[in-house]
């Protein structure tokens, strides 16, 4: 099993930053691909960014220029670095992973995060 927790969300002024950690851990040979969705209330989840081990990265139009994802492939963790934020990003935010050997898609248990007017 592969288990992905999620760290760093909170409450912040609109304008401010934010920064997600998200480690993977549990029985692992290989991870491709790890990012980031959110879901905001009433809305269905939507990608905000993903990076392969590689290091290719896709980010929504929404959030490009103000969001960068990182990763240490070492360590199996992922970041967001959330800059210049929104209200409108207000939502739960999830890791995800596709990872060996299941090959499985994997998600975060969600870390909230609200910005305010």
């Amino acid at each position: 099993q592969v288990q992905l927790v999620e760290s760093g969300g909170g409450l912040v002024q609109a304008g401010g930053s934010l920064r997600l950690s998200c480690a993977a851990s549990g029985s692992i040979f290989s991870i491709n691909v790890m990012g980031w969705y959110r879901q905001a209330p009433g809305k269905q989840r939507e990608l905000v960014a993903t990076i392969t081990k590689a290091g290719r990265i896709n980010y929504a139009d929404s959030v490009k220029g103000r969001f960068t994802i990182s990763r240490d492939n070492a360590k199996n963790t992922v970041d967001l670095q959330m800059n210049s934020l929104k209200p409108e990003d207000t939502a739960v935010y999830y890791c995800y992973t596709v990872a060996g050997p299941t090959w499985y898609a994997y998600w975060g248990q969600g870390t909230q995060v609200t910005v305010s007017s």
